[in-house]
């Protein structure tokens, strides 16, 4: 049995959306990723909590865990249960702020970043970005290498982030990676379950791990 879209974080960017954003992140849960990040970074804090209340709702019904970025005293206040935060962010997170969530994560560029994020609490982070992708358009990818070497330096689970398509999804899992993020393709297409079949389709995440 193929478990490609459990292992799947969807990471959102409204600006990307054909249709309506909220629309589509119903469609997105429907298909039930391992998780939505509503990462909208642009938003200031205040409309992003307005946003938050929306799709943590619709996170809710559809049984799938919402991740919150970047504004700990929103996620805090809106009792969500996983907050992911650039590493200068979490760097200056308190010890009984990090007690309020059950899950953690960091965005990580070297395996530097990777081991302070772990000692930091995190509980799990991303790393990027992998593959060449238009969202960091003109910037070297860090390849498949440099994911080998975060995923060997931590004992958290390691989500690739940046280019990831159905085509080299198995290429991180054999890198080491727990699984992988995606945005572009899962925000601009018109069917997100049809979208996530094309991984299923590529086979089994698990066992192509070594």
């Amino acid at each position: 049995m193929t478990t490609y879209i459990s292992d799947l974080i969807c990471v959102t960017n409204r600006k990307l959306c054909k249709t309506d954003f909220l629309a589509q992140i119903r469609k997105i849960a429907l298909a039930h990723p391992k998780a939505i990040l509503l990462r909208e970074k642009d938003l200031p804090e205040r409309e992003y909590r307005d946003l938050a209340v929306q799709v943590m709702a619709i996170c809710q019904t559809h049984h799938v865990p919402c991740i919150l970025h970047t504004f700990t005293q929103t996620a805090a206040c809106l009792h969500a249960d996983a907050l992911h935060l650039p590493l200068p962010l979490l760097r200056g997170l308190r010890k009984s702020e990090k007690t309020i969530f059950s899950h953690l994560g960091a965005s990580c560029h070297s395996v530097d970043d990777a081991r302070e994020a772990e000692a930091l609490g995190c509980t799990y982070i991303t790393a990027g970005h992998i593959f060449a992708t238009d969202c960091k358009r003109g910037i070297p990818p860090r390849g498949l290498s440099f994911l080998t070497d975060v995923c060997h330096s931590v004992h958290i689970p390691v989500y690739a982030i940046g280019g990831i398509n159905s085509s080299n999804l198995s290429l991180a899992a054999r890198a080491g990676a727990a699984g992988s993020c995606i945005m572009s393709g899962a925000m601009s297409c018109e069917n997100p379950a049809q979208f996530f079949k094309n991984f299923e389709k590529a086979g089994n995440f698990h066992e192509i791990k070594p």
